[in-house]
């Protein structure tokens, strides 16, 4: 059944409209995390160091400005588990090399060169408008904050035209119809001293402060400089860059403002480096979950730790992939994902094996199940596979968190189009997400 059907529209549409408003203005991890504090700090939310740790208490800390926790403090002591959802903040893009700047007189122009991040179609990041955004630090230690489209500055990586791309596409295998090397981000088509790289050295140093060696100590992305919109007759879905996963942060952490005197500790965690494996220190294999929790034991340990580890659930919040109704045969249609249906609960992402990832007990199943029946969220079964290869999956973080000794199910928004510039959810899976979320920390 569609989750329009067992929802309120216009607290749809009310929840959804705040959350336009979130995904258009975040683009990077970083500026994730500095929503996050400053909605946090706003609703009551303090520092962990400054608090005084007892039931109800609102708690939050960060760590290297790109992972983020907060917690409300609940009424059973830490050691008899916690409540946790936990999201990424990070999304596939594009990045500038180390030694990006390049030009070619040739073509009168100058250029970014650029590798990317995570899984993408390197096709569909051609002839759309870019944007470049991030942190540099300079030489002294002073850091330059950079949002091009603020300026109204916007990049285009241009794609060969259909006269003269015939031979060359035809040729080529679909994952190489657009090239890593050839995407090239247009930087300027005026010189400085017969050369197209010194103005655009000249441009960044007058307008930034920064040089050529600077890229070298920069976290800098490549995003698409598109606004999000409704789509549809019926404005019932979200086109937006970023929902991969940024729509479970959204929702997770409007969750967790709603908890007012829990039962058990609930804790939100927006995590970064999914996409590429989580193997840093702000990613979910590194340690900030875990020196966090420590701090909210009374007489910390290890063992009451890893006590407080195995008494706890939690929620891997990720996406999923819905169906596509231009490439219906890929996918098998009794275990996919359906615009519409509500929140996707996947017991297992790969199926082909189950290889790699965490797999949920039964009788956390069953409890999980039972939350959602109970608290009226509509919800359906999703499956990451193709029915016709027999192959499929993604990676999420719940192997993590299940490493730890927690039990862990993924669930959140199905997606078309994840990966690309501009992926689609449906507003009521959004909302119901969101309802999902509570009614977990709530029980």
């Amino acid at each position: 059944m569609q989750a329009w059907s067992k929802l309120d529209r216009s607290k749809i549409e009310r929840f959804c409209a705040e959350y336009l408003k979130f995904i258009g203005e975040v683009r990077t991890e970083r500026e994730v995390v500095d929503s996050l504090v400053e909605e946090a700090e706003r609703r009551g939310f303090v520092r962990i160091d400054r608090a005084e740790l007892k039931p109800g208490v609102k708690v939050y800390d960060t760590f290297k400005g790109k992972s983020f926790i907060a917690a409300v403090l609940g009424r059973r002591p830490i050691k008899e588990g916690i409540r946790l959802i936990a999201a990424h903040a990070d999304s596939p893009r594009l990045e500038p090399k180390p030694v990006p700047l390049g030009e070619d007189k040739d073509s009168n122009l100058s250029f970014l060169k650029v590798g990317w991040y995570g899984g993408v179609v390197l096709h569909q990041w051609t002839s759309i408008p870019l944007a470049l955004r991030g942190v540099v630090v300079k030489k002294d230690g002073a850091r330059v904050y950079i949002k091009t489209d603020d300026r109204g500055i916007t990049f285009v990586a241009p794609e060969l035209l259909p006269h003269l791309s015939k031979k060359r596409f035809n040729e080529r295998k679909a994952k190489d119809v657009v090239k890593g090397e050839e995407i090239k981000l247009l930087l300027t088509n005026t010189q400085e001293e017969d050369s197209f790289k010194k103005k655009v050295l000249k441009i960044l140093k007058e307008e930034y402060g920064i040089e050529e060696e600077d890229f070298l100590r920069a976290d800098l992305e490549v995003v698409p400089a598109i606004l999000p919109a409704e789509v549809g007759l019926d404005r019932s879905m979200i086109a937006a860059y970023g929902q991969d996963d940024r729509v479970c942060v959204y929702t997770g952490f409007k969750a967790l403002l709603d908890v007012k005197n829990p039962e058990h500790t609930a804790v939100f965690w927006a995590v970064d480096k999914e996409e590429v494996g989580s193997e840093t220190n702000t990613s979910a294999q590194g340690s900030f979950l875990q020196r966090f929790v420590l701090r909210l034991i009374s007489n910390p340990s290890q063992l009451e730790l890893m006590e407080c580890f195995s008494n706890s659930k939690a929620v891997s919040a990720d996406v999923n992939a819905a169906m596509n109704p231009s490439f219906k045969e890929i996918y098998d249609s009794e275990n996919a994902a359906k615009l519409g249906n509500g929140v996707v609960l996947s017991k297992v992402g790969i199926i082909a094996g189950e290889y790699d990832e965490s797999l949920p007990h039964a009788e956390f199943m069953a409890w999980v199940i039972k939350v959602l029946d109970d608290a009226g969220v509509p919800w359906q079964v999703g499956a990451l596979v193709s029915k016709a290869e027999r192959i499929g999956g993604g990676g999420t973080i719940a192997k993590y968190l299940a490493r730890l000794g927690m039990d862990v199910v993924d669930m959140g928004c199905p997606i078309l189009g994840m990966h690309s510039p501009y992926e689609v959810s449906s507003k009521a899976d959004v909302y119901s997400c969101y309802l999902a979320y509570r009614a977990f920390y709530l029980r």
